[in-house]
């Protein structure tokens, strides 16, 4: 292992992707949606289901694109990144476990318990990347930022390939039936999250990074600092039309993550055999992710994330006329294989329409550009199966954002030469 991987402060901060990485898996991707369906609204016609878990997961994602920026100016500003992060922390990891407390047909507890979830996951990973200059130097930040993603994959993995067995199998762990296994995973995802969160607050030390301030002045500043982002960006039109067109496709990215299970199980699939899939597609996502790095060193990102949008939307079109669970299977793996490529892709690319000079403040509001592009899919999906009836076309909708992402995409791309051109 590299030298720099070693170092006692990147293994604890990488660490923290490991921990809580089991939510997005065994959560977010794979039991909440099964158990929100066949458990929480038992009896519901799964259209309304639809509905409620793209309402959950679109309003869980408004709050915290809202926060984001926020946050960071707190965390800057106060020197209690290690405190705050711990916060989110234990509030998502209890909101977890108490899923398991939460008795059937009380679907209103339970969406409440998975926003908590949500923001204590989404908040962490806000001040989880802010940490990342704190551990690195700046020569270092790709190698280390990497090895936390690969950290995510493979913690993330790992548990939930335990909690797929403990389903599959519930009497080899003590377990009386398939629902006790989910709502043991629950309380296991919440331990897993801090328990491999310890590390980082006993060896991640911050450094200074300028005068401390009270929390309602660092809201006011992280506001104001939003502003003129904001301001800024448009004098950069490529850079302007680039995170257009990554707010719509990552939206896309982001649902079919979220609601595919949902899909499964509407169209009449085993629970089983959906967490079956999804652990496909973690275990695929990695090295594919690797191959997509050395794609677009070949052909440029651009054109990388467009040979992404390109299999996702055939993906999309495929979802609508799949039949057996083998083409479940099918799609699972070809979702794999651009899953982790068109974010790492899309990332590469923007560093370079960013401008000299302002790397932190438009990465920043990327980051938040991307918290904010898990709202309008949930909600398109929801809403298109509750008025038309058919899950069907709910998940064929997703499309529109990959079309419409694509279209700004290749916008971009000529704002780009255009803006060459005038240099």
């Amino acid at each position: 292992m590299n030298a720099v991987l070693r170092r006692r402060p990147v293994l604890a901060w990488a660490f923290y992707d490991w921990a809580n990485s089991a939510f997005a898996t065994t959560v977010m991707a794979g039991f909440f949606p099964v158990f929100f369906k066949q458990h929480w609204n038992v009896g519901v016609a799964v259209t309304e289901s639809t509905f409620r878990l793209g309402l959950t997961n679109g309003i869980a994602s408004a709050l915290v694109a809202l926060l984001a920026p926020v946050l960071g100016a707190i965390a800057d500003r106060s020197g209690a990144r290690v405190r705050l992060l711990m916060l989110f922390t234990v509030t998502g990891a209890a909101a977890t476990a108490g899923l398991a407390l939460v008795e059937q047909g009380q679907w209103p507890v339970a969406a409440a318990l998975y926003l908590m979830a949500s923001l204590g996951f989404w908040g962490g990973i806000v001040i989880n990347d802010s940490l990342l200059l704190h551990v690195a130097q700046p020569e270092e930040y790709d190698l280390v930022s990497g090895f936390g993603y690969a950290m995510g994959y493979l913690g993330g993995g790992l548990l939930f390939a335990v909690n797929v067995a403990m389903t599959l199998r519930p009497a080899w762990f003590g377990l009386v039936d398939v629902a006790q296994a989910v709502k043991a995973s629950f309380v296991m995802v919440g331990l897993w999250w801090l328990l491999f969160a310890l590390p980082l607050v006993f060896s991640v030390r911050e450094r200074a990074t300028g005068p401390r301030m009270a929390p309602g002045a660092a809201v006011r500043l992280g506001f104001g600092e939003l502003g003129n982002t904001l301001r800024e960006i448009r004098r950069y039109r490529p850079v302007l039309w680039f995170l257009a067109a990554y707010w719509l496709y990552i939206d896309g990215v982001n649902t079919v993550i979220k609601m595919a299970v949902d899909y499964g199980l509407s169209l009449g699939f085993e629970a089983s055999q959906l967490v079956a899939a999804l652990l496909l597609t973690q275990f695929v996502a990695f090295p594919a992710a690797l191959g997509f790095g050395w794609l677009g060193q070949r052909i440029g990102a651009r054109k990388g994330i467009f040979v992404a949008l390109a299999v996702y939307a055939a993906a999309t079109c495929y979802a609508y006329f799949i039949q057996g669970i083998g083409d479940f299977y099918v799609l699972a793996v070809v979702i794999g294989l651009v899953q982790g490529g068109v974010q790492s892709l899309s990332r590469s690319y923007y560093g370079r329409l960013v401008p000299p000079g302002k790397s932190s403040e438009f990465f920043g509001f990327y980051n938040m550009m991307g918290k904010f592009a898990a709202v309008l899919g949930p909600l398109l999906t929801g809403v298109v199966a509750k008025l038309t009836g058919d899950p069907r076309l709910s998940i064929l909708s997703i499309l529109l954002l990959f079309v419409a992402g694509a279209a700004l995409l290749g916008v971009a791309a000529r704002q780009e030469k255009i803006a060459a051109v005038a240099r």
